[in-house]
């Protein structure tokens, strides 16, 4: 049962209801209802429902942001901490057959830069580079009848190497597990064991420009759970990327998934799918989601529709041990939620120091060391960034950002030795004791470029031919014989200040998409 659409709402530390709200949009959005908001750090919601007869009954939120307790019929049910990640609550001892009553109070101190809010505008982060930020309920809430001993949870781990897909599925008992392949069955198993494998009878790779997918059934006596994976491997050898053991250019764009109306939410799951698609229709291959833990339909579309993700946390904005605790608690389950699709093909805890920039470099590092060992340990089969763009400890691959203009990108990344003494004019590419070991060299923030007559743009063009010319001499020089192996584009969409996407924040592209796509896919020149 969905629980979105319109409950009662109130603002403060009391409890009360006195306006409504249309969930899941934050009430800073305009769909949310309300739309002119007074900053608090408390606020409530209500709604009733009526119940299933389940002997378990799930509550699922996909986010809160911050902190959330939920009361059902007057009975706490739970809490959680963390605005980014998804949380559950059996309810089912604490309802009725009829007229539920569903409280939440969703507490986010405005003033608490400890808290992971990425790109969300707090007092000394304002414009251009951070927006309206978002409180309370900002995904779908939905209830989920379900019987006791089903499947609790479930792991698929695809092996391309080796034809086959191994799982994990706990509860349920004896289970008949089916991988299928455009609707026909790939192979099967059965049995009482929580971990098992299945030997595919054929073997098709995931690509973004062949993106197959396999489905997987699971049934036991109490349940039937659909999934899905999809056969690729993602490697970081002599310089190169490799997708399925192949040299390939990753064509990405910064998203930072915000949209009109809904900001931190879209709209709808069309919108979701609708910022893939144009991507694509301008060459990219994949986005860097920046700063942000996307909607999971967002990545079911990625899989689906065959594009790259770069997956990273959104940032606090003031270093503390309970600030790092919390990203780290944060980054645990982000990653344990979406280590299933095959689309996200690199991590990226940190990016530019951002909350980390007053720790002194021996314990920058080993922080950014920890959250590596523990991305590493959560999920072995994808690339782990240490700090995008600069500062580096260990790191799978050597990410580098620069808004520097098409001559100067030239010149810096015509060899390896100049591409790393680039990176060190902000800041060093790497901490103190860490250093290039052959990792491939990708540029993963270039460009900005701003319509003259908009607000903020890194580099200014004065149409949109000009906007083009100068996005293909950026791109040529990136491409040019040298270490470059990959490259992301600032940015998709105009956000508020920022005004130096592709398209307009209401999703008009400036340029004809169609004239971009050669541009983006514009070959690596070989040295």
């Amino acid at each position: 049962m969905n629980l979105n659409g319109e409950w009662d709402f109130g603002v403060g530390p009391a409890r009360r209801f006195d306006r409504s709200i249309v969930v899941p949009f934050a009430p800073q959005s305009r769909l949310s209802g309300i739309g002119d908001w007074e900053e608090t750090d408390v606020v409530w919601y209500r709604r009733r429902f009526n119940a299933f007869g389940s002997p378990r009954l799930m509550l699922h939120f996909g986010a809160v942001d911050h902190r959330a307790t939920v009361w059902v019929n007057g009975e706490e049910v739970g809490r959680h901490e963390g605005g980014h990640t998804a949380f559950s609550f059996d309810v089912a001892p604490f309802v009725r057959d009829q007229d539920n009553e569903l409280v939440v109070r969703a507490e986010d101190p405005v003033g608490d830069k400890s808290i992971p809010r990425g790109k969300q505008r707090t007092e000394g982060m304002g414009a251009p580079w951070f927006y309206t930020p978002t409180t309370g309920i900002w995904q779908t809430v939905w209830l989920e009848p379900m019987h006791h001993g089903g499947i609790e949870s479930m792991r698929i781990q695809p092996n391309l190497d080796a034809g086959a897909v191994e799982f994990e599925i706990v509860g349920g008992g004896r289970k008949q597990v089916v991988a299928t392949l455009d609707g026909r069955p790939a192979g099967r198993w059965s049995g009482d064991a929580d971990a098992g494998r299945i030997a595919l009878t054929e073997v098709r790779p995931w690509t973004p420009e062949r993106p197959h997918l396999y489905g997987l059934e699971v049934s036991s006596e109490k349940d039937h759970v659909s999934s899905y994976f999809g056969l690729r491997k993602v490697e970081a050898k002599g310089g190169r990327f490799l997708l399925n053991g192949e040299p390939y250019v990753q064509r990405l764009v910064l998203d930072q998934g915000y949209f009109p109306g809904g900001l931190l939410t879209a709209a709808s799951d069309g919108a979701l799918r609708r910022d893939i698609e144009v991507a694509k229709a301008m060459g990219f291959n994949g986005a860097r989601k920046h700063q942000k833990v996307e909607d999971p339909r967002w990545l079911y579309w990625a899989d689906t529709l065959g594009f790259l993700v770069w997956a990273e946390m959104p940032c606090f904005h003031a270093s503390s041990p309970e600030a790092c605790a919390r990203l780290e608690a944060e980054w645990r389950e982000r990653v344990v939620r979406d280590r299933g699709h095959p689309s996200i093909v690199a991590w990226v805890p940190v990016n530019e120091t951002m909350g980390l920039k007053d720790l002194q470099p021996v314990k920058l590092a080993d922080y950014l060391m920890r959250l590596r060992a523990l991305t590493s340990e959560l999920d072995g089969e994808r690339l782990v960034m240490s700090n995008d763009g600069w500062q580096h400890a260990t790191s799978d691959l050597c990410t580098l950002h620069d808004y520097a203009a098409a001559d100067v990108l030239s010149r810096r990344y015509s060899n390896l030795e100049s591409a790393i003494e680039a990176g060190a004019r902000e800041q060093p590419p790497y901490l103190e004791g860490y250093a290039y070991r052959g990792e491939p060299v990708v540029v993963s923030e270039f460009g900005g470029v701003a319509l003259e007559g908009g607000a903020f743009g890194y580099t200014k063009a004065a149409g949109a031919n000009e906007l083009l010319e100068t996005y293909r001499e950026m791109v040529e020089a990136l491409m040019q014989p040298g270490p470059v192996e990959g490259f992301c584009y600032t940015q998709l969409t105009d956000i508020e200040e920022e005004q130096n996407g592709l398209l307009t924040f209401d999703r008009r592209p400036k340029v004809d998409p169609a004239l971009v796509r050669p541009i983006t896919e514009t070959p690596k020149a070989s040295s």
